[in-house]
């Protein structure tokens, strides 16, 4: 093998064949090679069989004349080289061995692979083509599929392929950076040259199926390419010569012919409107024009057939126009006069549903409170149906406890989510209006804010500042897959929060707040993953000198106290327990519902408190948490929630208890000088062993960092208060 790196002009190369065995004349079964490569950059290379000037030369000695096989012929070289020896037009092979010339029959009219790739990206390889060994009809009609994204199919030698024709049997393709128009030359061992280019920067490739002439192809029916009905069989010609034959669908029919049934009829009266000037009927492979009916005639513009146009039309369309334009005044007519009436009863209707749901009294609270006014605002019912995009079933958030929540983007493009129910009952429109009342009062940061409301409908729609990253409970039991996780720092942090806003609801100073719903679907998370619990439709106000209200019992399984469930005793305690199971969830990772490992439902506070008593608190928590923090604080955490979970609310800690020990834990991780000395001794001894409850002072304060209730006239909150919330 000769390799050229640069250019050098020679003006000879000769190879020098040296027989090894001296013995005897070279037989058909010689090893001496049938083809020679060279390998160069740049270089011409002619060779020739020099032992005799001329093919007539070498025709008189037989004995050593080159060209043995049958269809061969003998050529002259142009230059001082001898004579070359070429296979017949038609044949292909060696022609310097016996038998060496055969005719082409390389094609396969079968696709030899089952189920071989036909697409390259958004491109379909169809057959003769293939994209694979076996998936084409011959080596040279395999391409490859180089980037699937990009849909690039090349030939070998890199020349992309941009469309294949089978109508005109053209491939067109673009050549590789440095060839030259008409340099493409596609070659492979044993077969012939099948393609005959053309064109100019996109060249377009004539190609045959083999080189045989149609007569010849026709012959041999287990070779032959035009497999499909309705199709025939065309010749292929160069600028130099005769290529082989191609295929085509006969006139009236298109596709592939080249696959079984592949040429399909053309429906030319329905591809071609117009074809006849008359009526068109198609036939398998052509079609019939027919004259119009009796007593019609055809239009051009309308391209078919229409009735004759008599003496009284445009009497007839006088008629008909001046009848329709009147029904249809009566019907435009009508129809406003009925949308007039529905919208007034609407108006009418919405009022009565403002008077039922308290709405004059709540606009006397808001108008008299000058905070309240800067928070809560009541909304219109179109305003809302704007909105929502007239409450889209696209725009729908989530289903609560209470209602379902669609997304919403106001006049001012300030993002909202609206709580609409779904059930009409009075107990949920009591509800909805107990969350107004509760709401319009609080002002946390911790806690959803309550942006307005709307009262103009059977059942009353809330509206919440939107809060984008959904609830604790979504992310904390997402699916495997999802890439997000909280840290443990975030999951200390958020449920000292959630803890903050519930003591803070547990002692307003002018009326409690029992949540009677804590879980954590209810505490949402804010662009910055900062808690803000939510959902207060099971909420009861308490009066501050009351510990407890006896209520219909009302919660989610799984976070149910079950002393209240038992009771119906409602008090701040219920809500340490419900907060519990959810330190166990961030604990745990677990849902407050559960499958043992026998199949069997089982709440999530029993199954820890049983294994916290069975096994080390290592072998209960979640991997991410045993690699993010260390056993002492998670021993800690699981003490916390232990306590939290005790059946007798008198042994479970309060709120502030909860907040201070969490805000301790989390300042002690964080490293942070800013813990109060005053605090410590009410923190320490309650994380370290359990709190003795009944030593317990009722009367809390804030710490200085909360917020207090906004200022409200007393009278008007009593009045609204006693006609909104649920008698139990």
């Amino acid at each position: 093998m000769l390799h050229n790196s640069c250019w050098i002009g020679v003006a000879n190369l000769q190879l020098r064949f040296v027989r090894s065995n001296s013995k005897g004349f070279l037989s058909s079964r010689s090893s001496l090679w049938n083809r020679i490569n060279i390998v160069s950059s740049s270089a011409n290379v002619l060779w020739g069989i020099n032992n005799r000037p001329t093919c007539a030369s070498a025709k008189d000695n037989q004995t050593d004349y080159a060209c043995v096989s049958i269809n061969s012929e003998c050529m002259d070289m142009s230059i001082d080289l001898g004579y070359l020896c070429e296979c017949n037009s038609g044949y292909v092979g060696n022609p310097y061995v016996l038998d060496g010339c055969t005719r082409d029959e390389v094609y396969h009219p079968v696709q030899q692979k089952a189920n071989c790739s036909r697409r390259c990206g958004n491109i379909s390889v169809p057959f003769p083509f293939g994209l694979e060994e076996g998936g084409a009809a011959r080596k040279l009609f395999q391409l490859n599929c180089t980037n699937v994204t990009s849909s690039t199919l090349q030939f070998d030698r890199g020349h992309v392929v941009t469309d294949i024709d089978f109508t005109e049997g053209v491939v067109d393709i673009k050549l590789t950076s440095g060839l030259e128009e008409g340099a493409f030359r596609m070659y492979r061992s044993g077969e012939p040259y099948l393609y005959a280019s053309f064109g100019e920067a996109v060249i377009s490739l004539h190609w045959a199926a083999a080189n045989l002439t149609c007569q010849e192809a026709q012959k041999n029916h287990s070779r032959y390419a035009c497999v499909s009905a309705n199709s025939t069989c065309l010749g292929v010609d160069s600028t130099d010569c005769y290529v082989g034959y191609r295929c085509k669908c006969m006139d009236g029919f298109h596709g592939n012919p080249y696959v079984v049934n592949g040429c399909e009829d053309i429906d030319e009266c329905t591809k071609t409107p117009g074809i006849c000037k008359g009526i068109c009927h198609n036939d398998i492979g052509s079609y019939q024009c027919m004259e119009c009916p009796h007593k019609t005639e055809y239009d051009v513009t309308a391209m078919q057939c229409v009735s004759r146009k008599k003496q009284n039309l445009l009497i007839g369309i006088v008629i008909g126009l001046s009848v329709g334009f009147t029904i249809l005044l009566f019907v435009m007519s009508g129809m406003l006069l009925l949308r007039r009436w529905k919208r007034d009863i609407q108006r009418q209707l919405q009022r009565n549903y403002f008077r039922k749901n308290q709405g004059l009294l709540l606009e006397q609270l808001i108008s008299s409170d000058e905070n309240a006014s800067n928070k809560t605002k009541i909304f219109s019912l179109e305003e809302l149906e704007k909105a929502t995009n007239n409450f889209d079933p696209t725009r729908i958030l989530g289903r609560g406890g209470h209602g379902m929540v669609y997304k919403g983007i106001l006049s001012d493009q300030h993002m909202v989510a609206i709580k609409k129910s779904k059930i009409i009952k009075q107990d949920e429109i009591d509800n909805f209006i107990n969350e107004v009342a509760i709401l319009s009062q609080i002002n946390h940061r911790n806690i959803v804010r309550l942006f307005g409301c709307c009262l103009e409908t059977e059942v009353p729609l809330l509206v919440y500042d939107f809060i984008p990253n959904g609830s604790l409970f979504g992310i904390l039991h997402a699916h495997a897959s999802s890439s997000f996780r909280l840290s443990w720092d975030d999951c200390l942090r958020i449920a000292t929060e959630a803890a903050g806003a519930l003591y803070y609801l547990h002692s307003a100073a002018s009326v409690s707040v029992f949540h009677r719903d804590v879980k954590s679907a209810n505490i949402l998370l804010d662009a910055n993953y900062t808690a803000k619990v939510s959902d207060f439709g099971a909420s009861r106000l308490v009066p501050i000198n009351e510990t407890h209200v006896v209520t219909n019992v009302q919660g989610t399984f799984g976070y149910l106290d079950p002393e209240y469930y038992h009771t119906g005793q409602l008090n701040e305690k219920s809500d340490v327990y419900s907060f519990g199971v959810v330190l166990v969830e961030l604990l745990l990772r677990k849902e407050p519902i559960l499958t043992s490992e026998i199949g069997l439902k089982e709440n999530l506070s029993n199954y820890f408190l049983w294994e916290r008593k069975v096994r080390p608190i290592r072998d209960i928590v979640a991997g991410q948490i045993l690699e993010e923090t260390t056993e002492e604080e998670i021993n800690n955490v699981a003490s916390l929630a232990e306590d939290c979970l005790s059946l007798r609310q008198d042994e479970r800690p309060t709120m502030k208890q909860v907040e201070l020990a969490l805000q301790f834990l989390l300042n002690k991780r964080l490293n942070s000088c800013r813990t109060v000395q005053a605090n410590k001794e009410e923190m320490e001894p309650f994380i370290m062993t359990k709190v003795q409850h009944s030593t317990e002072n009722s009367n809390v304060e804030f710490l200085s960092n909360k917020a207090t209730v906004s200022s409200y006239q007393p009278g008007l909150e009593h009045e609204f208060m006693s006609s909104a919330t649920i008698p139990c």
